[in-house]
């Protein structure tokens, strides 16, 4: 059965002010940690076992996730000292594993509804040595493209260009052999993407590109979080992860962890637990736990974690901080 890393050790450079209080693996959307979405993916794919590659305030994770028995799984965790890119990150996670054969390895900047099992199943048959999920878009300018040829295995990792040869990407979550890991030096900054791939593609070791276009988001952005959370709560996106929980109110519309709320919520709008929201109108945001607010309208926004907002606001395409300062972000 495979094992799983799932790379959480990025500063979130792009989500900032939102990961100024918590890491961006922390963030929720749809009322619930990006995480705890991506370990319902792999656990849907019989993954039972993952190593939480952490590394920017690494310490927010074990308070949550524990030993990973609240999601019949086993997690463990590697914390990096210093930044080892995302090669030296999976060696390192390396030696939390129980020495499966296939490692799946997920990033963190992630949110994907594609087979994974399947993608899984492809690289066993095939006998690869790394199996990538692509998926294919409408433009390709603004990413990388991995061509593929008739078989199924990758050519290049080519860098954007103005006219792509195809319009297959590099949508970030790869099945390793172990001995592709075993291989990466210890200690090491490494980048997969910039040295492995390549490295093995020239090597004419075998990398399978398994091609699935499902819904795929990197949600590194303050816009992108937003548009994630919205799509996991009107059911765009896979949503396995929401199952578990009872939550207060669940729809197409808004989800809700409190009780204590009135007024009218829409657009994908999720809220956390223990809001006080009298009299609100909320369109399309994400609030965090915590939060009151008598009389405000909300639209497109992040209201961090315990914000007090003063009575009758406006706030929109905004982040509001603990301290309930509005900085003006999303457009």
């Amino acid at each position: 059965m495979a094992e799983g890393i799932l790379l959480v050790g990025g500063f979130g450079t792009r989500l900032r002010p939102l990961t100024n209080h918590r890491p961006k693996p922390m963030l929720p959307i749809a009322s619930l940690p990006v995480t705890e979405h991506q370990l319902a993916m792999a656990k849907r794919a019989g993954i039972k076992r993952i190593v939480l590659a952490t590394s920017y305030l690494s310490e927010v994770f074990i308070p949550y996730f524990g030993d990973g028995s609240k999601w019949d799984m086993e997690i463990k965790y590697a914390v990096e000292k210093e930044p080892l890119g995302t090669g030296g990150a999976i060696r390192n996670a390396a030696k939390e594993l129980a020495g499966a054969q296939q490692i799946v390895i997920f990033n963190g900047d992630v949110l994907s509804s594609h087979n994974l099992k399947s993608q899984i199943d492809l690289h066993i048959n095939s006998n690869a040595d790394v199996t990538l999920h692509l998926t294919p878009v409408d433009d390709a300018r603004a990413y990388g493209c991995v061509p593929t040829d008739e078989e199924g295995r990758v050519t290049a990792f080519l860098e954007k260009m103005e006219s792509p040869v195809t319009n297959t990407i590099n949508a970030g979550c790869y099945v390793f052999d172990k001995s592709v890991i075993e291989a990466i030096p210890e200690n090491e900054v490494v980048s997969v993407e910039r040295q492995t791939f390549p490295q093995l593609i020239e090597a004419n070791k075998k990398v399978m590109g398994y091609i699935e276009k499902a819904y795929w988001l990197d949600i590194g952005t303050p816009n992108a979080l937003l548009k994630g959370s919205k799509d996991l709560v009107g059911g765009v996106a896979d949503a396995d992860a929401l199952d578990r929980y009872k939550f207060a109110h669940r729809d197409q519309n808004y989800v809700s962890m409190s009780e204590n709320i009135s007024g009218i919520f829409t657009s994908g709008t999720a809220i956390g637990g223990h809001c006080n929201l009298k009299d609100c109108r909320v369109e399309g945001s994400i609030i965090s736990d915590g939060v009151e607010a008598e009389g405000c309208t909300i639209k497109n926004s992040f209201i961090e974690i315990g914000a007090k907002l003063s009575p009758n606001l406006l706030i929109e395409n905004s982040f509001v901080d603990p301290d309930g300062e509005i900085t003006p972000l999303f457009t």
